[in-house]
């Protein structure tokens, strides 16, 4: 190696390679086996989880080098853009990933896979980048309003995992507004949106099919609630995985049903 880069501070590699080795977002193990072959690094604990893998092989190197260069290597390896032709969002989830935990050490990783250096942050500023990506991804998507009314703190703090939580409760909210009750969860919605006695309409309710719309999203949000806000209720964080992809569709179910409230009315 020509430039003997720096050694990376353990708590940096350990971060990336918990990036690259992500159970959901990351490589796979193969990946991760082929590349550190296709560099000649030994891959001392093949059998551990993904990421403890990669590390323990590339701090290894570090350690017997005394060179920062076999995470940088890795990385460019990693990061070309033509593994990523089927999949260019998991490109940019890592690219992102890695961008937060690299500008501690004053790298980047930039659109072509390769790292670069950049200007040293003292702080998890990248986050911010990473949140407002998010953002613009939901803008994209014509998200409503409703759903950034609830959840924006939590979008800037790139916390997945609180910003669903917190856009489905405030679906609960309005459902509350709307129908003047001070119910929640599947009590709530089936008697706002009750077929025989409703408080809030979506429609008509005259034909056999806007019955069955009605019920339809009265169904959609009983399993919506139960399937968020209960296990978001009980379970930490670390325990509750909450991949950008999920983050994504969830909101856009959220967004789905405000439309429909859109052009509801109260009886």
């Amino acid at each position: 190696m020509v430039n003997h880069l720096p050694c990376f501070d353990v708590s940096v590699l350990e971060a990336a390679c918990r990036v690259l080795g992500d159970t959901h977002e990351g490589l796979s193990g193969p990946e991760i086996g082929h590349l550190l072959a296709d560099m000649g690094v030994e891959d001392p604990s093949p059998g551990f989880t993904k990421w403890k893998r990669l590390y323990n092989a590339l701090a290894q190197q570090q350690n017997r080098h005394q060179v920062g260069n076999h995470l940088i290597m890795f990385i460019n390896r990693a990061m070309k853009p033509a593994r990523f032709v089927q999949e260019p969002e998991k490109f940019h989830r890592l690219q992102d990933g890695l961008n937060v935990v690299l500008s501690l050490a004053g790298y980047a990783v930039n659109d072509q896979g390769q790292v670069i250096r950049t200007t040293k942050e003292t702080t998890v500023v990248g986050a911010v980048a990473r949140a407002r990506r998010l953002k613009a991804l939901l803008e994209s998507r014509g998200t409503h309003p409703e759903v950034f009314a609830y959840c924006t703190a939590e979008l800037l703090a790139e916390n997945y995992f609180h910003a669903v939580f917190e856009a489905v409760k405030g679906l609960a909210e309005r459902l509350r507004l709307m129908s003047g009750l001070t119910l929640d969860g599947a009590e709530l919605v089936n008697q706002a949106l009750s077929t025989k006695v409703p408080l809030i309409n979506l429609n008509g309710l005259r034909t056999e099919t806007e019955v069955s719309e009605q019920k339809g999203i009265g169904n959609l949000l009983v399993g919506l609630f139960g399937a968020i806000r209960n296990p978001t209720a009980h379970a930490p964080k670390v325990v509750w995985v909450m991949p950008e992809q999920d983050a994504l569709d969830m909101l856009a179910l959220v967004s789905f049903v405000h439309r429909k409230l859109d052009a509801a009315t109260k009886v």
